[in-house]
């Protein structure tokens, strides 16, 4: 059962158990009890995680500056939707260009159910629009990475041998330009198994950074399980870990010919694309995303 049958479910049994005539029948309503008790044990293993914090990464893909461009109108969508959730967020990395776009960015997200909210916006984002950067003025389709990753703090939720964990240190780069003395806090990290990596700069220490860097691994590792529908860290391919997939859009962005927002896994449409993109008003897609 998914999760909506298991919450159908024990809403039935739970209406059966107030029922006046409920204890006339002992053995029943001690199996009644029972199964209750664990169809919610159940619904808390699907949803263990959904009440963490998040760390949302976008990554630039093709079509270039238009691609950089592109992560940055996302993650200026998103950071409007995380203060009408009030949301808090604050950046773990960034990887900017020079024209106000991003490569990358990385971003903890704080607040009450953030992953569960926000893990099926995870997947390929299509923008087509006339370029900005196009001196002929030509159509151009870009893609983005977006990446809803689960907070794992407790350390011995799972345990990655260190072994299996190639760790390198850099500058960070952080406000300040380049005349600022600069520590090698910078930390890089990379899960060899599933070629896994990470790249965190935000905390003052090597070792604060490292420990974030590990919990994102950890966050990677627990969304690919739940993808894949697997046990252990051992059944993951790396291949399956490390490919980018573009083209399998699960939503598009479209400026021209026309303007129009739709997700293609849903079938949402919304064409009022200032609303989402300015005011970040995607509730509709993430209320549709619920029964995917």
């Amino acid at each position: 059962m998914n999760k909506d049958e298991i919450l159908s479910k024990i809403q039935k049994l739970e209406e059966e158990m107030n029922s006046s005539t409920f204890w006339q029948n002992k053995e029943r309503a001690q199996s009644v009890i029972k199964e209750i008790q664990s169809l919610k044990d159940g619904l808390e293993g699907l949803s263990r995680y959904d009440k963490k914090d998040a760390i949302l990464t976008i990554f630039a893909g093709a079509g270039g500056d238009d691609s950089e461009d592109f992560v940055r109108i996302l993650y200026e969508m998103y950071s409007r939707f995380f203060d009408k959730k009030n949301f808090s967020q604050k950046i773990i990395y960034e990887n900017k260009n020079g024209m106000n776009g991003y490569r990358s960015i990385s971003v903890l997200i704080t607040g009450k159910n953030a992953y569960g909210t926000l893990k099926k916006e995870s997947g390929v984002h299509r923008l087509v629009r006339i370029s900005p950067f196009n001196a002929n003025g030509k159509r151009q389709t870009s893609f983005a990475m977006v990446e809803f990753l689960p907070v794992v703090e407790d350390k011995n939720d799972f345990v990655i041998p260190k072994e299996d964990l190639e760790v390198s240190f850099a500058r960070s780069s952080g406000p300040g330009g380049q005349n600022v003395n600069k520590r090698d806090t910078a930390v890089r990290l990379t899960h060899v198994p599933t070629g896994i990596s990470v790249h965190v700069e935000s905390e003052r220490t090597q070792e604060a950074n490292r420990e974030k860097a590990e919990s994102m691994i950890k966050g990677k590792i627990i969304k690919i399980l739940e993808e894949e529908k697997k046990n252990s860290i051992g059944e993951l391919s790396v291949s399956k870990t490390t490919e980018n997939e573009w083209g399998s859009q699960i939503r598009s962005y479209v400026f021209h010919p026309y303007q129009m927002i739709k997700d293609h896994r849903t079938g949402v449409e919304i064409r009022d694309i200032d609303k989402v993109l300015k005011s970040g008003e995607i509730d509709e897609f993430i209320e549709a995303e619920r029964d995917i």
